[in-house]
């Protein structure tokens, strides 16, 4: 009994046909398409970045009115935004 029949191996791998591989399409690039409203959620995203964080004129505008006394504090409108930012139907 021989065991040692290497050649028997090498000749299985002779008789394969090896198929080669075309290279046209190795480069070819990524491409990323965005639908219309990705375009524009980006697009508004990137306006609200460029507002500022502060309203200048708001503030001052308050501040004029805190100075020469005209400023009225509507409690009725800040017991309404806190409702209405409070969630009561949120189980605790």
């Amino acid at each position: 009994m021989k065991i040692n029949r290497v050649d028997k191996i090498f000749q299985v791998y002779e008789n394969q046909q090896v198929k080669k591989v075309g290279l046209k399409n190795r480069y070819k690039r990524d491409e990323l398409n965005l639908s219309d409203k990705a375009v524009e959620y980006q697009n508004t995203f990137n306006k609200i970045k460029e507002l500022p964080d502060i309203r200048e004129n708001k503030v001052k505008e308050i501040k004029d009115s805190i100075r020469t006394g005209t400023y009225k504090i509507d409690g009725r409108k800040i017991v309404d935004k806190m409702f209405e930012r409070a969630n009561f139907d949120t189980k605790v």
